[in-house]
């Protein structure tokens, strides 16, 4: 099956994260990319950004040269085989933004290509109350990211299965992934000796946890993450 690495999403958007220090100053962020937008794309959002944050001038190649390099990363494996069976995977999240923490859990169709980040992310958020502005991307985000990890196993599942005519027999005949180790097969999941009701003692796992964060709270995690970055 020939499909690019973003099949599994409706819109051609891709994770990047930054995390670059430059004379003591550092700058993290993390959004969403159209891979098909030209490179000059790339000098201007790094220029518009070094001008906003007020950011050392030699921010500026660095940005370009982090982003160019991830969207060269994602390019390669574009127009690859993919393989993909009838699966679901489960999703996990876990964040912090400002002073809300949220942790969730939910099984995720990699075939339902209608399925959108994006929109989840907004429904949690509405049905939570969630008013944080930067949360909902955040969520986006976290499902984009696992995603794309899923897709480049998939990508290097075909690659095995090609050099291998016990692997592409394995794929003719739907043998679910080894290299997909955290994925969910439809058919195990809901065979004749299964249930679509999850057990009792499974419900606290697939429930969202809102936790409400002090400053104090948020100082001494920022505090532990610049130890421990």
């Amino acid at each position: 099956m020939k499909s690019p690495a973003s099949a599994s999403w409706k819109a051609p958007l891709k994770f990047r994260m930054l995390d670059i220090e430059v004379d003591g100053q550092r700058y993290k962020d993390a959004f969403t990319w159209n891979p098909y937008d030209p490179d000059s794309e790339v000098v201007m959002f790094a220029k518009r950004t070094v001008k906003d944050l007020k950011l050392s001038p030699g921010f500026l190649p660095q940005i370009v040269q982090s982003i160019q390099s991830q969207l060269a990363t994602f390019r390669s494996y574009e127009g690859q085989d993919m393989y993909v069976g009838d699966k679901i995977i489960p999703i996990k999240l876990d964040l912090q933004v400002n002073h809300i923490v949220i942790r969730d859990q939910f099984l995720w169709d990699l075939n339902n290509f209608d399925s959108d980040p994006e929109e989840f992310a907004r429904t949690l958020c509405k049905d939570l109350g969630i008013e944080d502005p930067e949360v909902e991307p955040a969520i986006a985000f976290a499902i984009r990211e696992q995603l794309y990890e899923i897709a480049i196993q998939n990508v290097t599942t075909a690659r095995e299965n090609r050099i291998s005519k016990k692997g592409r027999r394995a794929a003719e005949h739907f043998t679910p992934s080894k290299a997909s180790g955290a994925a969910l097969d439809l058919m195990k999941l809901f065979s004749f000796g299964s249930s679509v009701v999850r057990k009792r003692k499974e419900w606290d796992y697939y429930k969202p946890v809102l936790d409400l964060l002090s400053n104090e709270d948020v100082h001494a995690l920022e505090a532990k993450e610049e130890r421990s970055g």
